[in-house]
Parts: C-alpha cells; sequence; structure tokens
C-alpha cells in the first residue's frame, strides 16, 4: 500500500513540475511589485518559464495540455510558415525569468519550430524582498542602467557594482579631459568595456586565475583584482605575479592591451624554464631519475659526474597569483623534494637563452 501511495505522489510531482510556472506565485515570493517598461526586444525562448493566466494549459516547455483545444495553435503555426507578420508577444520580467501575458501559443509555435528567439515587449517587476540575490540583481539593474551597457556582467558580492561605475566615471573624465571631451557616462562605459574590461577578463582567465578561487565568476575575479589593484593600490600577500604585468593606472593598461595583439597578452601564458641541480643519497640515483622523469613538467633528467648528481630541465606555467620565482619554488618543494633520496637542490633561471633546433 505504501508503495503505491509513493507511485501517486510521484507521478503528482511529475504533472507539478512539468506545468509551466505561475507568475503570480513568483511575483508574492519576491515581492516584486514595482515595474518598469522595457520596450521591445528579442527575448530567448529558453527564458521564458511561465505564464500570467495560463500556466495551467502549457507543460514546462510550452506544449498544449491535453484539455487544451488545439485550433489556435494550428492557426498560428500556418501563418508562421507563410510568413505573415505577428505582433511581439507580451511578457512580465521577474529577475531572469520571463512570463506570457499575450501570446502563449504563438511562444509554444515559435518553441515548436525549433526557434531560439521572439520579439516580445516587456515589462518588468523588480524583486523587493531583502535576500541576498535580490540585493545584487538591484543592484546590477542600476548598474547596467546608468552605463547603458548591453553586456551582462554577473557578481555575487553585494557593493561591486558600485566600484566598477566609479571605474567607468574615472575613464569618462579621463576621456573627457583627450581623446574624447563630450564622453557621456554610457559613451564612456562601451569603451571601458572594449578596451579595459574585456582585456582583463581575457587575462584572468587565460592566467587561469580562476581555477585558485573556486564558486567565483569572472566578473567577480576583475572587480576584486581591478579595485585592489588601480582604485585602492593595495599591496597582495600572494605574490607579485599581477603587479609585475599588470600597470598599477587603470588608463595605463588600457594603452598597453591598445599596443598588444590580442595573441600576445596575457604574458603570463608564456612558459618558465628553469634548470634545477641536486644532489641524491648513495646508491639511489636511478630510482631518483626515473621519478623525476615521470613528473609532467620535468623536460630533461641527466646524470651528471661531479660535485653534482642529477640535473633537470623544467618547464612551468606562469600565472596571475605568483612570481615566476614562487612557481619555481613552489615546484620544487610540493614535487622534487618530496622524491626520497634527495639531499639538496640548486635552481638556476636562465636570464637569456639561444636555443638551436
Amino acid at each position: 500500500m505504501g508503495s503505491f501511495a509513493n507511485l501517486v505522489k510521484k507521478m503528482r510531482s511529475g504533472r507539478k513540475n512539468s506545468q509551466a510556472k505561475c507568475f503570480r506565485e513568483n511575483q508574492e515570493c519576491e515581492g516584486a511589485f514595482d515595474h518598469v517598461d522595457r520596450g521591445i526586444c528579442s527575448v530567448p525562448l529558453e527564458k521564458i518559464v511561465g505564464s500570467v493566466g495560463r500556466y495551467q494549459d502549457f507543460d514546462s516547455q510550452f506544449k498544449l495540455k491535453d484539455h487544451v483545444p488545439a485550433d489556435r495553435l494550428i492557426r498560428i503555426k500556418k501563418a508562421m510558415r507563410e510568413g505573415k507578420p505577428l505582433p511581439p508577444v507580451k511578457l512580465y520580467q521577474i529577475k531572469d525569468e520571463y512570463y506570457v501575458l499575450d501570446g502563449n501559443h504563438r511562444i509554444a509555435a515559435a518553441k515548436e519550430f525549433g526557434r531560439s528567439e521572439i520579439m516580445a515587449k516587456i515589462v518588468e517587476f523588480i524583486p523587493s524582498s531583502n535576500t541576498l540575490e535580490n540585493i545584487i540583481y538591484r543592484e546590477k539593474k542600476e548598474f547596467m542602467e546608468q552605463t547603458g551597457l548591453a553586456h551582462s556582467l554577473d557578481i555575487s558580492e553585494v557593493g561591486q557594482y558600485a566600484l566598477l561605475l566609479e571605474q567607468v566615471e574615472t575613464h569618462r573624465a579621463y576621456l573627457a579631459g583627450g581623446e574624447a571631451p563630450g564622453a557621456t557616462l554610457q559613451k564612456a562605459a562601451e569603451d571601458w568595456y572594449l578596451t579595459i574590461y574585456r582585456p582583463m577578463i581575457d587575462v584572468i582567465e587565460k592566467g587561469g586565475l580562476l581555477n585558485s578561487f573556486p564558486g567565483r565568476t569572472l566578473d567577480d575575479l576583475y572587480a576584486y583584482v581591478s579595485y585592489h589593484h588601480w582604485q585602492k593600490g593595495n599591496k597582495r600577500q600572494y605574490g607579485i605575479g599581477i603587479d609585475g604585468r599588470i600597470p598599477k593606472d587603470m588608463e595605463a593598461f588600457r594603452e598597453k592591451m591598445a599596443n598588444m595583439d590580442k595573441k600576445e597578452y596575457p604574458e603570463m601564458l608564456r612558459s618558465i624554464t628553469a634548470f634545477i641541480m641536486m644532489n641524491v643519497e648513495a646508491k639511489r640515483e636511478l630510482k631518483v631519475v626515473d621519478k623525476l622523469f615521470a613528473l609532467p613538467e620535468v623536460r630533461e633528467v641527466h646524470s651528471i659526474h661531479g660535485s653534482v648528481d642529477i640535473l633537470i630541465k623544467v618547464v612551468l606555467t606562469r600565472d596571475l597569483l605568483s612570481s615566476d620565482a614562487e612557481v619555481i619554488g613552489q615546484f620544487t618543494h610540493a614535487k622534487v623534494r618530496q622524491i626520497d633520496g634527495i639531499l639538496s637542490t640548486q635552481t638556476l633561471i636562465p636570464a637569456t637563452s639561444k636555443i638551436k633546433e
């Protein structure tokens, strides 16, 4: 009997989950009653998740439920096939989700035809409940509205959008004082995005910095690095990788990036070559050689005669968190010195090199 009850419960749950979401329920949950007319724009169909009045007639993929007549859907599909113009649908927006006020069948037809977007007239309802997520969302909307940026930035910490707006205003003042005397905040924001923000994001992404901060976004790291590097001028405790490769002034960074081919930056993509000499315990040399050669960073291993027993060549990858010396030191401590039998090491970092193929 219990198993039958569980089956019925699962079936009901499945039917509920397959239903389009109800706008009113989400509106109450988010406290989203103040609204703003956002005009007409293209909306991804995958973000249309529910309906204002007909959520019970469609499933979560906007397929008609069995109890709903299909006549209207058939007529709309016929009009779409014939290329007849249809008015924009009307949507209500709460954060990143959209609900259909008018045009449920047009949405269903567009999804059935495999389209990815649809033109819509949008009214956005702003969430007022003071959850962390909603506070950040309101800060984001304010930043996007003031700057006019069409590119979405996703930050997970309160107060960071205000710091980005301060950067944009600083950049506007810089442009107004030289190359663009009449620069507006919106024009400065677009230039900031293209010539400062995007290059720095490339530096952060290709430099592997995100791997050291799980759970954070690239935009989070941009906000953190740029604020501490340019606006506050703090000295960090995690190394000099950033200090050595990114100018301390935001506009100097912009100029540096403008003079570089995109494929050339970030500089930390370049590898670090080093040679490590070591002495090992008697009769353990061959085992040590094998263990060293198994390390992916080790390109060459040489057993030699003289005051040094073994010489290895290693090739490491730069990162934003550490200086070259720190990267090499970390590798030596974490991988080389952990091999049994090694008594001492000495590292050589070449200043200039000439290599014959």
